[in-house]
């Protein structure tokens, strides 16, 4: 009961009724773990007490308190959902199984587990938000005794800490609870670095304690002539994490993190947190380009202050920011505030729903996402959203994640304007999609129904949205590229076997299909385009289905011509040119069928496919270039001349004047003092090449041009 006593005084906030039905949780999650104990020897049932101490602190609503009671009983005692439905209802129920469901996977790896946990936790927090935070108090109290736990346990759970919930914690808008998670974390993965740390923390604020003395009097002094009353001015401390943080990030000496004075203004209205920012700049100077105004504007969890930054006493750096009692109290909890002021404050409900925003962003990611360890990768991007400011043509503020380019902003319009976008314009100026977007800038996206996206975009996209439906797209192309490719090479091996794919019974394809784990035709093709499937066993295998001879001869005609696949150009990424022999039209060449990528084109005489198609030879196929063949093909010229000034520039001179592109150009020198100079090249055929060659032989200074074929 002494354990029960100490939660008890923490919920005078709630009902008589609600909080008898807490102490029955009480009772119930005592009588469940009776026995069980932690790994630090305490008696279990203090971990649940402890859990829903840090929620009653929030003031959290009286089902979050029981849930964080009960939120052990399934998975680690024989209770059933339906016992805690009968006893407190569906309600808390769901909420505990989905609490429950986190830590209960199987998986083949540690690492597919951990993915698969996060992804089960979105899924949880987008049908009820306050899972997020029963996980958090759960988590923190986990790490205020962590000492406890073995050493490999330590680490693994202290770097998830530091990697996902402190993060969470920050995008939910939950301050205290972010420093709470990151101090714990940080001295539990790095206990002598902490230690140092602490100790020369507690140096420099007892030297520095002289001058925020003086500081705080000053402001005080100038609020009071100006007749600004009814304020709080707080020093504030660094957390240690926070300034380990900011030497590891901006490789800055302990001594420039620290010799800054920080202060808090905490003020009555929101008139007031602008006049008491004159007051201050009228008081010291302001540092140019510090200031932010985070009231305008606020931070992507709902944030609200002024900051700036002042020249004080002595030169040092003053660091202050200005905000109302609710503003402090919102950054303080954040998502939290939606039940500590529920009665009438805009601003917790604002972040209610933020917040809840974000989740579902989060969840239509995940449900679009193959595979669990993307959807991880894809969430740690978007917990560390430093953010950009910029507007639409019709003045709404779009909020971006910092070196966001205008395809981020596309995409963060709508999923349609990304996928189409072809140029933009920034403050009325056309410039590049991989432009980076600053604070302020106004853009506008210029689209065309006849785009799509580029893989290119993947290099310099950074939003977690941005990036994963870009993918999406590609996967998507892809497969049906592989589909139609697979398509074609059944057909080719059919014309091999001399006989006709049409000709084929139904039921033996519809058999053959289920007996091979393919739900439909166009996923054996694609696993055909693939190569995982050989096309000529895969007719084999269909020819053969046990039909009669007759049948069998209705449906293959002697002396059908064997037919080469025809490679009409640039085909996506299904067919893949070499880049060790780098093929275009008019070159002979053949294919090789490359498992999990699809088909790669090489010339005939290639060495590589020489020792490829000796190793697999049932992979090597016959293919030519088509009669409509189009597009642009990369090749390389390894050019060989004198080294004189102005060489290079009589070089491009020259393929300019052929029509072909440059997309690379690679000097080494030789012995002799020469330079090879290696071109990559874009030509349209064979003939177009040699076009190239001879106008590059026709540069004076030139030795030697050679292209080249084979690694």
């Amino acid at each position: 009961m002494q354990l029960y006593k100490q939660l008890h005084e923490k919920l005078s906030y709630l009902e008589a009724d609600k909080i008898e039905q807490i102490y029955q949780a009480y009772l119930f999650a005592l009588e469940s773990h009776f026995g069980q104990k932690r790994e630090s020897g305490e008696k279990f049932i203090t971990h649940p007490i402890a859990v829903a101490s840090i929620l009653a602190d929030m003031r959290i609503d009286y089902q979050s308190i029981i849930v964080a009671l009960l939120h052990d009983v399934i998975e680690d005692t024989l209770t059933t959902k339906e016992k805690i439905v009968a006893k407190f209802g569906q309600e808390v129920a769901d909420l505990v199984d989905g609490v429950t469901k986190l830590d209960r996977i199987e998986s083949s790896s540690k690492d597919e587990t951990h993915a698969q946990n996060f992804r089960k936790m979105v899924l949880a927090m987008s049908r009820d938000i306050r899972v997020i935070l029963i996980k958090l108090a759960d988590r923190l109290h986990n790490m205020q005794t962590i000492d406890s736990v073995a050493p490999i346990k330590r680490h693994r759970v202290a770097k998830e800490t530091l990697d996902i919930y402190a993060p969470i914690a920050n995008r939910l808008g939950m301050y205290k609870m972010c420093i709470k998670l990151e101090n714990l974390a940080f001295a539990a993965l790095y206990p002598r670095r902490n230690e140092i740390l602490e100790k020369s923390m507690g140096q420099v604020y007892g030297k520095n304690k002289e001058v925020m003395k003086l500081i705080e009097r000053e402001l005080k002094e100038a609020f009071s002539k100006n007749s600004l009353k009814d304020l709080k001015i707080v020093g504030r401390t660094k957390h240690l994490y926070g300034v380990y943080k900011k030497m590891l990030d901006h490789r800055a000496s302990f001594a420039s993190v620290t010799d800054v004075y920080a202060f808090r203004i905490i003020v009555q209205s929101i008139d007031d947190c602008y006049r008491a920012l004159g007051i201050v700049h009228g008081l010291y100077k302001p540092l140019p380009g510090k200031f932010k105004d985070y009231i305008a504007m606020p931070k992507f969890n709902g944030y609200q202050s002024l900051h700036t930054v002042l020249f004080g006493p002595y030169g040092a750096p003053v660091e202050i920011q200005i905000r109302t009692q609710l503003m402090d109290q919102t950054a303080n909890n954040g998502i939290a505030a939606h039940w500590l002021y529920k009665t009438g404050s805009d601003v917790a409900d604002v972040i209610h729903i933020r917040a809840q925003q974000w989740v579902n962003d989060l969840l239509e990611m995940q449900q679009n996402t193959s595979s669990s360890a993307e959807f991880l990768e894809n969430l740690k991007i978007d917990l560390f959203p430093d953010k950009v400011y910029v507007f639409t043509p019709k003045g709404s503020i779009m909020e971006l994640t910092r070196g966001a380019t205008v395809v981020d902003f596309a995409y963060a319009v709508h999923t349609d304007i990304g996928n189409s976008c072809i140029a933009a314009r920034i403050n009325r100026k056309f410039l590049p999609l991989s432009t980076v977007l600053l604070n302020g800038q106004t853009v506008s996206v210029v689209t065309s129904r006849a785009a799509n996206p580029n893989p290119e975009w993947l290099n310099f996209v950074t939003t977690s949205k941005a990036r994963h439906c870009i993918r999406h797209y590609i996967k998507n192309k892809k497969r049906s590229e592989l589909v139609v490719l697979g398509k074609q090479l059944l057909d080719k091996a059919f014309s091999d076997l001399q006989c006709y794919f049409q000709k084929i019974d139904s039921n033996a394809i519809a058999a053959f299909l289920e007996k091979s784990g393919f739900k439909t035709l166009d996923d054996l093709y694609e696993d055909i385009g693939l190569g995982k499937h050989l096309s000529i066993l895969v007719a084999y295998q269909l020819t053969n289905s046990g039909e009669s001879q007759k049948k069998k001869e209705d449906k293959c005609a002697v002396g059908a011509e064997d037919k080469p696949l025809l490679i009409r150009g640039v085909e996506g990424v299904a067919i893949n040119f070499a880049s060790c022999c780098y093929p275009i039209p008019g070159d002979s060449i053949s294919g090789y069928l490359n498992v999990g990528s699809g088909l790669d084109i090489h010339t005939k005489d290639c060495p590589s496919l020489a020792k490829l198609c000796n190793k697999h030879p049932e992979k090597c196929l016959s293919v030519s270039w088509a009669e409509d063949v189009s597009g642009s093909f990369c090749v390389v010229l390894d050019v060989e001349v004198t080294d004189q000034l102005g060489v290079l520039a009589e070089l491009t001179q020259a393929i300019a004047k052929v029509n072909a592109d440059i997309y690379n150009i690679v000097c080494g020198e030789r012995s002799g003092g020469d330079v090879l100079v290696s071109l990559h090249l874009l030509v349209r055929n064979l003939s177009h090449l040699r076009r190239v060659e001879l106008h590059i032989s026709n540069v004076p200074n030139v030795i030697s041009v050679i292209r080249r074929k084979g690694l």
